[in-house]
């Protein structure tokens, strides 16, 4: 099922910059039958185990997050960029692969005790999930488990994450 789905990902060398090769789930998304693989397979590691909310960092986060969300019967939360949500919000700052950045998530988005899984389309250097995890933590939510699409194990982004427990569908 994984080769049905590294099928439907494009390669894109020196993209954002030079050195940088870029994985492409666009073709992934155009297919509904890998659309939803991809769903299923992020989604059933965690059937049965009463999650309360799904969070997803903007932007292809809130792809696999939402129906993944639907998925479990549970709600999503999107962790933005500055300046994209309208309430008191709390913020996290973390290094890409290929920069800096903060995510932000509203200050109320995650009730204490809630029982959270964090979801993105890609694990690299861990940086976007950490800073999910830090949030959520600092709101009282308890994380579950972190899933992916695609991880690049190259990079050491689950050690990263540790002590979190780390799902990847596909991995290069």
């Amino acid at each position: 099922m994984v080769d049905i789905l590294k099928a439907r990902i494009r390669e894109i060398p020196d993209f954002p910059k030079k050195g940088i090769l870029f994985r492409d789930i666009t073709p992934l998304l155009a297919d509904p039958a890998a659309l939803a693989l991809s769903i299923e397979l992020m989604a059933n590691r965690y059937r049965g185990q009463r999650v309360d909310v799904v969070v997803g960092a903007e932007s292809r986060g809130f792809i696999f997050g939402t129906a993944v969300a639907c998925a479990l019967s549970a709600g999503f939360v999107p962790v933005r960029k500055k300046g994209k949500l309208p309430s008191k919000t709390l913020h996290c700052s973390y290094e890409l692969e290929y920069g800096t950045d903060a995510l932000y998530m509203h200050s109320d988005a995650i009730l204490k005790g809630a029982r959270v899984v964090l979801i993105d389309d890609l694990l690299a250097t861990g940086g976007t999930l950490k800073a999910c995890a830090q949030m959520v933590e600092q709101l009282g939510g308890e994380i579950i488990g972190l899933t992916v699409l695609i991880e690049l194990l190259g990079l050491g982004g689950k050690a990263k994450l540790a002590p979190y427990p780390v799902h990847s569908v596909i991995q290069y």
